[in-house]
């Protein structure tokens, strides 16, 4: 092989890993690092339903473990746009403010719940309105039979999410350290 051929083929071969590009593991681009874990807390005598500052809107994140028939019920972590805005616990509820804009949403235990689990998160996205109130629902299932748990995230209409809400505990959460 030529002197001029080895080098240049040296040089070439030196050159191309830098120009492979990196690989990332898939995530929802709502979703948190998996390594934060929240502290739930619940209050079943506390039913707040706000409204949102001027030029903001809110998101309300609903957990409905109605047809979660098994224990222990799975603490669900909300994301927003990248980074967990808090958590909920068995049938409960909390809001955010956020900015108008479009946003991206995920839902997800923080914990393996049972034997056999399905889907055990979930995301979405919107469009937030300067006054805009969205309310965005977990609904947990968990049988006694041989199906797995899982959850689904839906949207959910305003008069049906206040009326959960007044059923629901009002969650708060903080990560843990």
């Amino acid at each position: 092989m030529k002197p001029a051929l080895a080098l240049f083929l040296l040089t070439f071969a030196m050159t191309t890993p830098a120009q492979t590009p990196t690989t990332e593991q898939a995530l929802a681009p709502g979703c948190g690092k998996d390594d934060i874990k929240f502290d739930v807390k619940t209050d079943k005598s506390n039913h707040p339903f706000a409204k949102p500052d001027s030029g903001k809107a809110f998101v309300y994140f609903l957990q409905d473990d109605t047809d979660f028939r098994s224990n222990p019920r799975p603490t669900t972590r909300f994301g927003l746009d990248g980074a967990w805005v808090g958590a909920t616990h068995s049938s409960s509820y909390f809001y955010v403010s956020v900015n108008p804009g479009q946003h991206h949403l995920c839902a997800g235990w923080q914990s393996f719940v049972g034997l056999t689990t399905g889907q055990k998160s979930a995301a979405a996205q919107f469009n937030a309105d300067p006054g805009g109130i969205y309310f965005f629902v977990v609904r947990n299932h968990a049988m006694q039979e041989q199906v797995p748990a899982g959850m689904k995230l839906h949207t959910l209409d305003p008069d049906e999410a206040q009326l959960l809400m007044s059923q629901f505990a009002f969650s708060t959460s903080r990560a843990k350290k």
